[in-house]
């Protein structure tokens, strides 16, 4: 990554880096890693994430391989700006689908001020639709990194989350782990409400029928 140099006349410039794709992917793991190259090079960091994401810890930024970083928590994108100290160089924000597009004003005010910020999230929810303010910030940004996990089921890189239960009333978000989600690839992620998970070696026609002469069923 080649990283913007300070203008003429000492004037800091500031950026914003998105880092997105579906759970299982990595996205918290890499905010983790370049926040802690940031502490290394001496640099002042601070970082945020919703109130609402309590699954490993409830005041750090953790990964689904349990690395973590303090931060602060939040219940709005309002409450980061007076938060921020005026020497602060590294701001980093993890799980931003949750915080709206109020958020995106926000992020550019702290790269407007010379901050370098990083923002990892979802991209798109369980049913594959663009989650704001990710998208809005991925086009703000300098730069973006798409991660990818693996489909659990061909094997193929995934872009996408799939629901493995229905949240109440149906709604959007649903905060959970494996128990509740799991990476897919475009051609196995489903959006019906009854989650089966189609079979890695599914039996044949020949195979089904020499098992229902050897289990015949009473009629």
């Amino acid at each position: 990554m080649d990283m913007i140099r300070p203008h003429p006349g000492g004037t800091i410039a500031g950026w914003i880096e998105v880092i997105c794709g579906p759970m299982f992917s990595g996205k918290s793991e890499e905010l983790i890693r370049r926040l802690r190259r940031a502490q290394i090079a001496k640099r002042r960091v601070i970082a945020f994430k919703p109130r609402i994401d309590d699954r490993y810890e409830k005041t750090a930024i953790a990964s689904h391989s349990r690395l973590t970083i303090p931060c602060f928590v939040i219940d709005t994108p309002q409450e980061i700006l007076p938060l921020v100290p005026t020497d602060t160089e590294v701001v980093g924000i993890d799980e931003i689908q949750f915080l709206g597009n109020e958020l995106v004003e926000v992020v550019q005010t702290l790269a407007d001020r010379g901050i370098r910020v990083i923002c990892a999230g979802l991209d798109q929810d369980s049913s594959g639709v663009p989650w704001e303010p990710v998208p809005t910030l991925m086009a703000l940004a300098e730069y973006v990194q798409k991660t990818l996990a693996i489909c659990v089921v061909c094997g193929n890189p995934a872009g996408r989350t799939q629901r493995k239960t229905i949240a109440p009333d149906g709604d959007r978000v649903l905060v959970g782990e494996a128990e509740s989600y799991e990476p897919r690839c475009r051609l196995c992620h489903t959006t019906d409400e009854t989650i089966q998970t189609p079979e890695l070696f599914p039996e044949s026609d020949e195979d089904k029928k020499n098992g229902n002469q050897n289990n015949p069923t009473k009629e």
